[in-house]
């Protein structure tokens, strides 16, 4: 499976700057459909963050899925790379 990579990063309130990537099937391109898998994604977190939108999250690149990123994607719609202060 082929998934678009949208790069994303958005603020916490305490300040750090989180980067995640969002994956999603190639076919789907609606931006309000990936926006709701980063905020849905977000609504897990246990720190609160800021607001996600087109100025923090674009289109990046394309790549082939791993298997547990096909498994994650059939579960939820999505699969999230983990980058950079999501913890």
């Amino acid at each position: 499976m082929k998934v678009a990579v949208w790069d994303t990063y958005v603020q916490r309130a305490d300040g750090n700057l989180m980067h995640f990537d969002i994956l999603v099937p190639s076919h789907v391109t609606d931006e309000r459909t990936i926006f709701n898998f980063g905020k849905d994604y977000l609504k897990k977190k246990s720190f609160q963050t800021g607001q996600l939108t087109a100025n923090e999250c674009h289109p990046c690149h394309i790549e082939q899925a791993t298997e547990a990123m096909i498994a994650s994607i059939e579960k939820m719609g999505y699969f999230i790379i983990e980058i950079e202060n999501c913890d």
